[in-house]
């Protein structure tokens, strides 16, 4: 893969990465050559907003289902008995992508394509929930092929794109700091960092980085976890409505700290990946909590939801309600 000059990143030069039994496509145009890239006949996941970006997938699906808002293991169960099919080409955002995992997983076998329309990198991981009432123990799925065009992942209008942009940022800055870092990941969520941010630079973002940047954070996080941060956002998402990339934008810019604590020898690089969250976080809407429609009353609950998380434990020591509760108080 190689980069030219022209903003932050690009354009990229569109690639093919076989990894494992994945194929990522990625680069402008590749929502063109996505049909031949389905394994058959399928049953298509999407969104009003998502499926005139590609009538294509659209008229070519056997059917095509759109993905109510919800939680993605009520919407999930509720999809279940309606979806066909062995093949799920999932068109959207996290939410749609993390529904059609979800079925994959509790009704094997089935093929998961992905096509993100956001930042969010839920093509890349094998994290979500599963349908209500399946078996908590069941093995997750992961998208089998993945087509990443930047045309429309990062498709959204501000301020949408930047908190979904801050969502990939906090994949970034966990991803090297979990007990299972490794150099590969920690290369690729360095590298991400530097794109998701730089993206900005410009009069207007450039969406070849900021796809990219998305694409390799979410890669990053899939290999080692994730801890602190995204605990604290998942909480507000779950206890307070808020959707997951505000409420990323939101608490990112205050968990860093939290985060350099506990890792010194990061804390120069944290520091600058905390300004640079900073600086985005009010074109996204989400400079304080109250913005989201947050009440302040609910700082409390917003602790002790996130203190009985066990994925806290990727963040050593794990945060306590008290620590927790002046995060959210921070960034009320």
């Amino acid at each position: 893969m190689t980069e030219r000059a022209h903003g932050a990143a690009g354009p990229v030069e569109p690639f093919t990465w076989r990894d494992g039994d994945r194929v990522v496509r990625f680069g402008r145009g590749a929502l063109a050559g996505a049909p031949a890239l389905v394994p058959g006949p399928y049953a298509l996941l999407t969104t009003p907003r998502a499926r005139a970006l590609a009538p294509a997938l659209v008229a070519g699906a056997a059917e095509v289902h759109e993905v109510p808002p919800g939680l993605v293991e009520e919407v999930s169960a509720r999809m279940r008995g309606a979806v066909s099919g062995a093949v799920l080409v999932a068109l959207g955002g996290g939410r749609v992508i993390d529904v059609a995992k979800a079925l994959a997983a509790a009704d094997p076998p089935r093929r998961v394509v992905a096509v993100p329309t956001t930042l969010s990198a839920a093509e890349m991981t094998t994290g979500h929930r599963l349908p209500a009432g399946v078996d908590p123990d069941t093995p997750r799925a992961r998208p089998a092929v993945v087509v990443n065009d930047p045309a429309l992942s990062a498709s959204q209008p501000e301020p949408g794109l930047v908190a979904s942009a801050m969502n990939a940022l906090g994949h970034a800055v966990e991803a090297p700091l979990t007990p299972s870092a490794n150099p590969v990941a920690t290369m690729a969520a360095e590298r991400a960092a530097r794109l998701l941010l730089d993206a900005f630079q410009g009069a207007e973002p450039d969406p070849d980085a900021l796809a990219l940047g998305a694409l390799l954070a979410g890669y990053a996080m899939d290999s080692t976890g994730y801890g602190l941060h995204h605990v604290a956002a998942q909480t507000l998402v779950r206890v307070a409505g808020v959707g997951h990339a505000p409420a990323n934008a939101a608490m990112l810019p205050h968990t860093i700290p939290a985060l350099a604590a506990r890792s010194p020898a990061a804390a120069a690089g944290l520091e600058r990946l905390r300004e640079g969250a900073a600086r985005l976080a009010p074109r996204a809407g989400a400079a304080r909590l109250r913005d989201l429609g947050v009440e302040r009353s609910l700082i409390g609950r917003l602790a002790e939801g996130a203190a009985g998380r066990p994925e806290l434990a990727n963040t050593p020591p794990p945060a306590g309600p008290d620590e927790l509760a002046a995060i959210y108080e921070s960034a009320w």
